[in-house]
């Protein structure tokens, strides 16, 4: 393990709620970088949206279809609460997970946050070339899909800033370059 991952993992262990935790808008790289962080760390990777869907038995876009946006956000708190209960994890959440207090809490206490970043026009582009992301996730307005992305952000970025320690721009990024910036971060001396 190169030196930077071991100086990472030795303060993620150390610090409140041991786990490194990925926040940010769909698209930003949570699930992709989160596996290289996972492996470069020696830590599972955990991914929120996953374990709702599989406790559901089904996906998340039918979650929604069939019980509506505050059903799922009902599924997303409770998963989230067993969830941080462990440590020495990189937890992968759902974009919209910061969207109730209680959750916000509960990331902050599981963990050093990371709020990954790209602009609206490159998380749309990196959505529409995910061909799982159409069958997976719904969309959550009913505007145009740049608009949506535009319109969430606004909603969302002022939470992401809330609840992050660190913030890392994925922009033109390689997934290994932006795993290597995360662990750089949460390795520096004055790291939070």
């Amino acid at each position: 393990m190169p030196d930077h991952c071991a100086r990472a993992a030795r303060r993620l262990a150390a610090v409140r709620g041991g786990n490194l935790v990925l926040i940010g808008y769909r698209g930003c790289g949570k699930s992709a970088v989160g596996a290289v962080l996972a492996a470069r760390l020696g830590w599972p990777l955990v991914d929120s949206d996953e374990r709702i869907a599989a406790a559901a038995g089904r996906a998340i876009r039918a979650l929604f279809a069939a019980e509506g946006e505050d059903a799922f956000r009902d599924r997303e708190a409770a998963v989230l609460a067993a969830l941080v209960q462990a440590r020495g994890q990189v937890l992968s959440v759902g974009g919209g997970a910061v969207l109730r207090p209680a959750n916000r809490t509960l990331l902050h206490a599981a963990g050093t946050c990371v709020w990954l970043t790209a602009p609206a026009e490159e998380l749309l582009a990196r959505i529409a070339a995910d061909p799982a992301s159409a069958d997976q996730r719904p969309p959550l307005t009913g505007r145009a899909p740049l608009d949506e992305v535009r319109h969430l952000l606004a909603e969302r970025e002022p939470l992401y800033a809330a609840l992050a320690d660190h913030v890392i721009d994925t922009s033109g990024r390689a997934v290994a370059a932006v795993a290597d910036a995360v662990l750089r971060a949460v390795a520096a001396p004055d790291s939070a």
